[in-house]
């Protein structure tokens, strides 16, 4: 089935893939399947994977809409009916959902009940947050860091002039990025480039230096190894807040299906650890499996 969305004169086609599920009966009609949705960086198409096929594997009728371009597309397709659940990041969502709210210096709980608040609405409901986060953070590689002498983001405050920042395209808007990196810690880049959200793409423009500083996500899948080549500066004073994986559901599909699938994504994310997230990445961006086989493998290692 293909959709169209439109927001504010943008047209934006995705394609949503129906797929098979276990033979238990579903508990309702396919017509009425839950559309998952993840945006266009492996890590979200991984858990959307996840909650997919657990969904699946339990009867419910599913279909995904996965590598959509941003935040900025999947939110109001969620308000608008288009797409039922996707995973999303405590923090970040509750910055781009209620902006007042960046500023405030709120614990996980905190955050949790704000964002159920202010996505509630909307119309849509705020499940169990998972205890694996994933940040925002700066990188640098292992030569430039003891090049520089850099272990901590406040220390490229005197070096930013002569760099450049690689990262998402979205980073100049976002408050946990290129605003809050210069309202926090006075950085100010020689220039930006905007490249892909702490993917492949950064990465290969910070070991060909084409790049001096980049955008990573602190799960990243280069990060696990032995002896990584790139490393993240610490966050020293703080700037990204909490963002553990939470999904996001319309409050119809909450109130269609009740309790019994409320607790099974809750158990789903439950046992999502940030250690699981960081191998996930590393299968999926450097060991090339699937998106859809790492979350077959992370449910069967899970018991689900």
């Amino acid at each position: 089935m293909r959709t169209r969305l439109l927001l504010g004169g943008l047209a934006v086609t995705f394609v949503v893939v129906g797929c098979g599920s276990d033979p238990r009966p579903a508990p309702t009609s396919p017509d009425r399947a839950i559309t998952v949705a993840s945006v266009n960086f492996s890590e979200s198409e991984t858990l959307a994977e996840i909650y997919a096929q657990v969904l699946e594997r339990n009867g419910y009728p599913v279909r995904r809409a996965l590598d959509l371009p941003s935040r900025e597309v999947v939110e109001p397709a969620l308000e608008q009916g288009l797409v039922d659940l996707t995973p999303e990041y405590l923090g970040t969502i509750l910055a781009f959902v209620d902006p007042d709210a960046s500023a405030e210096r709120l614990d996980q709980a905190g955050l949790h009940a704000r964002l159920q608040a202010a996505l509630g609405r909307r119309g849509i409901e705020v499940l169990a947050a998972a205890p694996a986060a994933n940040q925002n953070g700066l990188a640098v590689t292992r030569a430039t860091a003891r090049r520089l002498h850099l272990a901590k983001v406040s220390e490229l405050a005197p070096l930013a002039g002569s760099l450049v920042l690689g990262g998402p395209p979205e980073c100049p808007e976002r408050p946990f990025c290129l605003p809050g990196f210069a309202s926090t810690y006075g950085l100010r880049f020689k220039a930006f480039r905007p490249l892909d959200s702490g993917g492949p793409r950064t990465l290969a423009a910070l070991q060909g230096s084409e790049i001096g500083v980049g955008v990573l996500f602190t799960t990243d899948g280069t990060l696990g190894g032995p002896d990584p080549d790139v490393v993240l500066l610490d966050d020293d004073r703080h700037l990204q807040p909490s963002e553990n994986v939470v999904p996001v559901v319309r409050r119809a599909v909450v109130r269609r299906y009740g309790a019994r699938f409320v607790a099974l994504v809750d158990r789903v994310s439950t046992q999502l650890q940030t250690a699981d997230l960081i191998a996930l990445n590393r299968d999926v961006d450097i060991n090339g499996v699937t998106p859809a086989r790492a979350a077959r493998n992370w449910l069967r290692a899970h018991g689900f």
